[in-house]
């Protein structure tokens, strides 16, 4: 005959795990959802941050939202084609066109290749010396 106490603490043993089983399976639905709460939170707040900083950065600059949706419509075309055409019909070195310009000879070059692109100060200052023309470039120069 088998031990009654063997029995009884198997059972015990059993009953104990099943209770258990049911409470922690409770607690690991809450807690996990808890973890995705808090994922979805982290990526609002990266998400939040990056607008602040860029926020930041336009007001830094001078800049609002607003101003910026305005300048939109009447946005200046770059090209880097048109650089160096525009350059070669003055008959300007790089580093004369960049005087003009208010930028480096470097700049130039990196605008003339597709390297970079000019901020919106330059764009602006190289949209006023495409309006240029050769004897009124050259005298800009001499000044």
């Amino acid at each position: 005959m088998p031990n009654i106490a063997a029995i009884l603490k198997e059972e015990i043993t059993r009953l104990a795990r099943k209770e258990v089983k049911a409470q922690v399976s409770a607690l690991k639905k809450t807690s996990a959802q808890h973890r995705r709460d808090l994922a979805a939170l982290k990526r609002e707040n990266v998400a939040l941050n990056k607008k602040v900083a860029k926020l930041t950065k336009q007001l830094a600059r001078g800049t609002s939202a607003e101003a910026s949706e305005e300048d939109e419509g009447t946005e200046i075309r770059f090209s880097p084609a048109w650089v160096s055409k525009h350059r070669e019909k003055l008959g300007l070195s790089a580093a004369d066109y960049a005087t003009l310009v208010g930028v480096s000879h470097l700049t130039i070059y990196n605008w003339e290749h597709g390297r970079t692109r000019p901020q919106r100060r330059q764009l602006e200052a190289w949209a006023a010396v495409r309006k240029l023309g050769k004897r009124e470039a050259w005298a800009q120069l001499e000044e």
